[in-house]
């Protein structure tokens, strides 16, 4: 290895002039790699070099057997998983940040990344509405974001009791009364399990036809109960009613916290008000910047209107820990050591501004729309409203449906994935990428009814 900057900087051209390649070939290739790419994946597994090799060898291989392994999730053709695009900005400012290389548990370690995280944290509340001390905790995804909500709601619940968990533990602790909708993501679950909250006694309220959290379902609320709520069904996209929620939990000193992995976002349209009323008084919230926003993976985000509950979630000191009056990241997520993230965020903040996050966001469910609307008009069945970016589709049969989706998998024009949605085998698409236009969606709609051809030919 060489310490040269001539040395990093020629690597970094091989980099972008790959990068340039893939970029440019994206359009032409299948949106999942095909069986060749697939077999292709063996030449990685090799034992462990005895020997040094050199770097631009290296990088070469990763190009040439890595990049047709890839899934395109960065074209505009990929509707699976919630999985978000990377805006070019995104994208740059990724690529600067990663030479910078920050690491940001202290303000001292990274001053630029500790300035934009506090940047970010205002503009994120100023975006979606929230009370303007709104602390945030940047992490890896709406996981881990969860789990940031989640520990500082049980630790406040717990500290209101009498009970400081970073001291006592939960041996002995006050028993805290859960509750979730029937359609809760199972990150929620994890996130509980991960915090001591298991299943046993979490009671689980009803939804409507749509994945709503149904209210009236709600029982009579013990003092310091703990709801999750959720912006964003998984599958259909809609909205629990979070208002009429904060309004049985709050007044007997619970927590509300909102899944908002994707459906958060929604609380910057003036065209949304009425989904997510009542959202800004929630106690705390999860999103992924990486999904709805486009912000290059990993990007999630833990928002908490009481800066210090979060702050007593994570607290941690040691000797050699160097506070400052700024404000210091690693007090407001469970991670000392992490990346940079704001980087990113900011540079497509900036960019885009409350406008441009708006059309982003307007632009992602009007694609869904058209996307429903042609699939219907084709003798597909649609199971949700198009309230946001979720589109549920099948065929007459569950069989049908599930060899279509198969078709459509192997004809890599689109992708999408499964799921059941009452009792019925569904394919499942996530409108997400900023690069999907309105000929990919007529070439995706084209693909769903080849496919449907295949099915039924098959029979």
């Amino acid at each position: 290895m060489s310490a040269n900057p001539d040395h990093q900087i020629e690597l970094l051209r091989d980099a972008l002039r790959y990068a340039e390649h893939y970029l440019g070939t994206l359009d032409q290739r299948n949106v999942y790699p095909n069986s060749e790419a697939l077999d292709a994946l063996d030449e990685f597994d090799e034992p462990l070099p005895a020997e040094p090799s050199q770097p631009s060898d290296t990088l070469a291989m990763l190009h040439r057997v890595g990049g047709p392994g890839t899934v395109a999730q960065v074209g505009g053709r990929y509707f699976g998983f919630v999985n978000g695009g990377a805006l070019p900005v995104g994208t740059a400012a990724r690529v600067l940040a990663d030479v910078w290389d920050q690491n940001t548990a202290h303000f001292i370690m990274s001053p630029v990344a500790a300035r934009l995280e506090a940047v970010c944290e205002r503009w994120m509340a100023q975006l979606l509405g929230f009370p303007q001390e709104t602390a945030a905790g940047f992490v890896t995804g709406t996981t881990l974001a969860n789990v940031s909500g989640l520990a500082a709601g049980r630790n406040e619940i717990l500290r209101r009791k009498g009970w400081d968990v970073s001291e006592l533990g939960l041996y002995g602790a006050p028993p805290i009364p859960v509750i979730v909708g029937q359609g809760a993501h199972a990150a929620v679950r994890k996130s509980m399990a991960l915090l001591g909250m298991g299943d046993t006694h979490t009671q689980v309220i009803p939804v409507d036809d749509q994945g709503r959290m149904v209210a009236s379902e709600l029982p009579e609320m013990e003092e310091g109960t703990l709801v999750v709520a959720q912006a964003g069904n998984v599958n259909s996209g809609a909205f629990d009613p979070v208002g009429e929620i904060c309004d049985r939990v709050q007044a007997n000193s619970g927590w509300v916290h909102v899944d908002g992995a994707f459906g958060l976002w929604a609380a910057a349209l003036p065209s949304l008000k009425e989904h997510v009323q009542g959202i800004d008084r929630a106690d705390s919230w999860a999103v992924d910047a990486h999904k709805t926003l486009n912000v290059p993976y990993d990007c999630g985000i833990v928002l908490c209107r009481d800066r210090a509950a979060l702050e007593r979630a994570f607290s941690a000191s040691a000797e050699y820990f160097q506070w400052s009056d700024e404000r210091e990241p690693m007090r407001y997520t469970p991670s000392m050591s992490k990346r940079a993230r704001s980087i990113e965020l900011w540079a497509i903040l900036k960019t885009l501004g409350r406008e441009g996050v708006v059309a982003l966001i307007e632009q992602l469910r009007s694609h869904a729309q058209n996307f429903a609307s042609q699939l219907h008009e084709r003798g597909f069945v649609i199971h949700n409203e198009i309230v946001f970016n979720q589109v549920l589709v099948s065929c007459d049969s569950d069989k049908e449906t599930q060899s279509t989706l198969g078709a459509i998998q192997d004809m890599g024009d689109c992708w999408c994935g499964a799921s059941t949605w009452h009792g019925r085998s569904v394919i499942r698409v996530s409108v997400c990428s900023w690069g999907t236009t309105s000929e990919d969606i007529d070439r995706s709609v084209q693909s769903f009814c080849a496919a449907r051809k295949i099915a039924r030919a098959s029979k």
